[in-house]
Parts: structure tokens; C-alpha cells; sequence
């Protein structure tokens, strides 16, 4: 079994639609979950795990309803108020796209094989294994209607150009930001609510929104496009070979380790102490590099966003639906303010 033919399977568009359709109740289940767990370790008070239990599912609800406004939009009554950010077709308008690829391709072709016939009428309505994968690829002829076909039930990795790659970098970020920004609203009202509310809690949840995003998740994206970009300019100018998808994403991680894990902190907690603690009328806490906010284990942790972002720039369709899973976790812990 080849390696290609399982990114193949994967990257399906029925199993894209699959992954995206059970993403809100993964959210919803794994994100209260949680809540509910750390409510239960935060204290052996009573009063104290009820006021973090309040706490933690406004800020869980608040960044879950942001990230699911922001990657599917918003319909009332039938009529679409504002579209997504990952929107896909139903299910029902995906298999009538696949049905008349099939069906197309059976006029201009004449199949005998009575596995491969079973294996493209499989494809009409459901995704293909990938033995039914591998069948197709070695028994169909090369020719146009095969590619035509493919692009549809099969498509390739496509390999985006630098004006589409830096497109793809707004689009991540925006992704990125909306969860992060909710996660720091519902932390705001959660202490408005539990009348825990102060200048320093506030001021804390938007310095950790800021490290969230500009360390985590911004900067990384601009490392990745920039990486990317470079390596095109290189392959326009005969310096290097075209890229493979796996030297692809080895490029925009180096990029994303220059620019991100290495640069976005230093930035997030330069805005912190120069804006953000006058502001509030904070006073910094010290003059080191990491005196505001040092990196962590988790933080480290969180930086596998980055790397789904680098296999969506390196084509991996799959990983896409995944996203709004891995902001998450940013969007909370700005919205509870954390500080080492």
C-alpha cells in the first residue's frame, strides 16, 4: 500500500464533509468535558468550583459559538446572514456533483471490470476505500476523462501559487483570531457575571489573547506564506527543484519556527508591557525578554496548529477540518486570562 494512496482516501471529499460535519459536536463534547474537569481540580471549595465551573463554560461556550460563526456563518430563516470561513456543500449537492462525474465519465468510456464499475458506482455516495482506490488507479487508462474524473472523486493536492498562499494566511489567521477573540469576550463576562470583575483581570485576558495569537497563530502563518513565497522564487529562478508536498511542509516549518515560536513572543510580550500594561494601568513586571510571559510546555503543545497549517499550505486537505479543535484551546486560555 502506497503512501500516496492513503493521503488519497483521506483527502476525499465525501471524508472532508464527514470530518467537518461531527466537528461541532467534538468541540462541544471535548470543550465541556474539560470545563467541567477543571472545574472539579480547581479547588476543594465548594463556592470556588461553582465559580469556576460559571466561569469556564462561558468562556468554553463563548469560544466554541465564535469558532463555529466563523467557520460556518450564520443562517436565519433560510437566508444567510454572513458566510463562513470552512463552509461546504451539503452532503446531498456533493453526491449529485460525484454521481455526474461518474456518469460522464461512463459515456465517453467503456468499462468491462466489474470491480472497477462497483468502485465508481461506490463513488456516486460514499467515499472509496482505498483498495477500491488503488483498483481504480492501476485498471483505468491514462486519458483526459480519467483526470477529469479524478479531479473530482480524487482530487489532487493543489499547489498554490504565492498570491493564493498569502490569501490562504489571511484566511488561517482570520480562523485563528476569531476563537482567541471570543475566548477573551466570554472571559470578560464571565467575571462580569460572577462579580469577579477588575482592571487587572481584564488586562490579563487580553495580553494572554495577544500572546495567544500573535506567538501561536499569526506570526507562524506569516513564517509559513514567507517560506512559501521564498521557495517559489527559488523554483522560478532554477535555484531549486519544484517541491514535493513533503518538502513543501518541511519548508514552511522552518519558516514557521523563525518567525512564530521564535519572534511571536517576544512581540506579544513587548505589546503587553509598552501598550496594553498602561492601558490598564498595569505596571510591567520586569524588564527580561520573558518577564510578562514565558513559554511552556503547552504552549509548545500548541504550536501542532501550526503544523495543520502547514499541511493545508502543502495541499493536505484533510487537516482543514480539524482547525477550529486546535484554536480552541488558544481561545480558552485567553479567556481565562492565564499568566505563567
Amino acid at each position: 500500500m502506497k503512501i500516496s494512496t492513503i493521503g488519497k482516501y483521506i483527502d476525499q471529499p465525501v471524508i472532508l464533509n464527514k470530518l467537518d460535519k461531527n466537528m461541532p459536536a467534538l468541540l462541544v463534547g471535548v470543550g465541556g468535558g474539560f470545563g467541567i474537569y477543571d472545574s472539579l481540580k480547581s479547588s476543594k471549595k465548594t463556592k470556588d468550583k461553582k465559580q469556576k465551573f460559571y466561569k469556564n463554560m462561558i468562556v468554553i461556550s463563548s469560544t466554541i459559538a465564535a469558532s463555529l460563526l466563523g467557520t460556518r456563518g450564520l443562517t436565519i430563516g433560510g437566508k444567510k446572514i454572513f458566510k463562513g470561513l470552512m463552509e461546504r456543500v451539503h452532503i446531498t449537492e456533493l453526491q449529485k456533483v460525484q454521481t455526474q462525474a461518474v456518469e460522464n465519465f461512463l459515456k465517453k468510456v467503456q468499462v468491462k471490470d466489474s470491480g472497477v464499475l462497483e468502485a465508481l458506482q461506490t463513488a456516486k455516495f460514499k467515499e472509496l476505500s482505498i483498495k477500491q482506490i488503488e483498483l481504480l488507479n492501476g485498471k483505468l487508462p491514462t486519458s483526459p476523462e480519467k483526470e477529469k474524473l479524478f479531479s473530482v472523486i480524487l482530487p489532487e493536492k493543489k499547489n498554490l501559487n504565492s498570491k493564493e498562499i498569502f490569501s490562504e494566511i489571511k484566511r488561517l489567521s482570520l480562523l485563528g483570531f476569531i476563537p482567541v477573540a471570543g475566548g477573551v469576550a466570554g472571559g470578560i463576562i464571565a467575571d462580569k457575571v460572577t462579580h469577579t470583575n477588575n482592571r487587572k483581570g481584564t488586562a490579563n485576558k487580553v495580553k494572554e489573547g495577544l500572546y495567544q495569537y500573535l506567538a501561536n497563530i499569526f506570526l507562524c502563518n506569516v513564517g509559513a506564506g514567507a517560506a512559501l513565497f521564498l521557495s517559489e522564487k527559488f523554483e522560478k529562478a532554477k535555484m531549486i527543484k519544484p517541491l514535493t508536498p513533503m518538502k513543501k511542509l518541511a519548508v514552511i516549518l522552518t519558516g514557521i519556527t523563525a518567525t512564530g515560536i521564535i519572534g511571536g513572543s517576544y512581540i506579544a510580550n513587548y505589546i503587553s508591557k509598552k501598550v496594553v500594561n498602561p492601558l490598564f494601568g498595569e505596571k510591567s513586571s520586569g524588564k527580561g525578554l520573558y518577564s510578562e510571559r514565558k513559554p511552556e510546555a503547552v504552549d509548545i503543545a500548541l504550536h501542532a496548529d501550526d503544523i495543520a497549517t502547514a499541511g493545508i499550505l502543502s495541499g493536505f486537505k484533510w487537516i482543514e477540518p480539524a482547525l477550529p479543535f486546535m484554536y480552541f484551546i488558544s481561545g480558552y486560555r485567553a479567556g481565562t486570562g492565564y499568566r505563567n
